[in-house]
């Protein structure tokens, strides 16, 4: 059984709530789950957020969209993926962060099916970067993940959750997919309200023409109107787990 879990919270420090922000009507995280779903090789779908009461819209949003909703620990992130899958037992569990309202459901599958095909413990597309920032998908085997929550000890590893995994590639068997032309310099996650302006008008031009638009859809539309690469081009990658990083402590 392969179990995806999308974790999101609404006390996001740089842009608060923005997993509830509307895109064309609709909460920012609705418009991911929606993409999501369409991917074929996922068995079972939960939103992992935390007991904070800050939070209890996201899990009023999660029953009303009749979507499995798992609440745990705030900054154990680790600890709460383990609880949400511990229940279930999976054979693998998908990692996806609620940060990726253009989350590619054919993405989602083509990484499956490569952890699937090379008997890894841990596959991304995200660690050696090629993909646009906002695609990222992580696969890992629920044996490996129970081993990262009952060893890892430090603060980034239990925030981030695959970092313990990634930091001892010489012990897991890990794999990386990469896209066939380098898109990282494209940044496609929203954290900041640069972010939310340049999905928001993705959404506008392609969606209400075709809501199954694809990752070839959108590489077309800023294609035709450059400037839209521009809004946010600034930003750095991976400034949540920098930050983690350099202030480091173990628990």
């Amino acid at each position: 059984m392969i179990l995806a879990i999308l974790q999101a919270r609404c006390s996001s420090s740089r842009l608060p709530n923005k997993v509830l922000k509307p895109i064309l009507g609709v909460p920012m995280i609705a418009r991911q789950l929606e993409r999501v779903q369409r991917a074929h090789l996922i068995d079972h779908l939960v939103v992992a957020t935390s007991d904070s009461s800050s939070d209890d819209p996201l899990a009023a949003l999660c029953e009303d969209l009749q979507i499995s909703c798992f609440r745990g620990s705030l900054n154990d992130v680790l600890d709460r993926y383990y609880q949400a899958a511990a229940s279930i037992n999976p054979d693998h569990i998908v990692r996806l962060t609620g940060d990726c309202p253009l989350a590619d459901p054919s993405v989602i599958d083509m990484v499956i099916e490569a952890h699937l095909l090379s008997g890894a413990d841990y596959t991304a597309n995200c660690v050696q970067s090629s993909f646009p920032d906002g695609l990222d998908v992580e696969i890992c085997k629920f044996s490996v993940l129970q081993q990262a929550w009952e060893e890892a000890k430090l603060v980034s590893q239990r925030e981030h959750v695959t970092l313990f995994i990634n930091q001892q590639s010489d012990r897991f068997k890990v794999h990386h997919v990469h896209a066939r032309e380098d898109l990282s310099h494209l940044r496609w996650t929203v954290d900041n309200p640069e972010d939310f302006e340049l999905v928001s008008r993705i959404y506008f031009n392609l969606y209400r023409q075709n809501p199954h638009f694809t990752t070839e859809d959108v590489l077309a539309l800023i294609s035709k109107e450059p400037e839209l690469f521009n809004i946010n081009q600034h930003l750095e990658r991976n400034e949540g787990l920098q930050k983690s990083l350099q202030n480091d402590q173990s628990i």
